[in-house]
């Protein structure tokens, strides 16, 4: 596969970066994708963590990503615990499947713990994501704060092991994913790429069914 080597994003790269994030997402959880306009717009929000934005390369070309903001869990006492949530993460569709992702993943848990942060949590397919140590929100007593249930696709890692233990928790996520309610701000933003065919692929139902289900046991 070549010579691997994972860096801090630069400047110079956002446009592959968002590129390759329109690539990756394309189609997968609906028809087209907002994944790149959402990276786009992140880096200006104040929740956003640049020291956490890393790449991957192979043979000098950028084949993969993963980007973080904070988030926060509030504790049955309303205090608040500021955590991590990465999002996007996303590998060139010819790359996948070879464990590119999971490399990211643990090399900037690494750098997250000497940050100082000891847990992450996301919404994601839990198939992706627990061979990483991502568990059910449900087993940490995390739920989600909206209305206060556990969907299936919110997962959770303690990167610290047993730093949630013995309490209820509420997620609390950044507003920075928010943009992506804009759709014609999507549509304007994904107008200066090539055009691309949207279309129905069964992981679209698929993701739809994890993120409106929910674990009650």
């Amino acid at each position: 596969m070549g010579n691997l080597t994972i860096r801090l994003e630069t400047e110079k790269d956002y446009k592959d970066v968002e590129n390759l994030t329109r690539e990756a997402f394309w189609n997968v959880y609906v028809p087209g994708a907002s994944e790149h306009y959402f990276v786009h717009t992140m880096r200006n929000h104040p929740d956003f963590i640049p020291e956490l934005a890393f790449v991957i390369e192979c043979e000098g070309r950028i084949v993969g990503n993963i980007m973080y903001t904070k988030a926060w869990l509030e504790d049955e006492n309303g205090e608040r615990k500021e955590i991590l949530s990465f999002g996007p993460i996303c590998v060139a569709p010819e790359y996948q499947r070879r464990k590119l992702g999971k490399k990211l993943i643990e090399y900037s848990f690494d750098v997250a713990r000497k940050m100082g942060y000891d847990v992450n949590v996301i919404f994601g397919n839990p198939a992706n994501y627990v061979g990483s140590g991502f568990v059910s929100c449900k087993k940490k007593n995390v739920s989600f704060v909206v209305d206060g249930n556990f969907p299936t696709a919110l997962l959770v890692c303690e990167l610290v092991p047993g730093v949630l233990d013995g309490k209820k928790w509420m997620y609390i996520p950044s507003t920075a994913a928010d943009c992506c309610d804009d759709i014609a701000a999507v549509e304007a933003f994904d107008s200066s790429f090539p055009p691309k065919e949207k279309m129905w692929k069964p992981s679209q139902e698929e993701f739809y069914i994890y993120r409106h289900s929910s674990v009650v046991r």
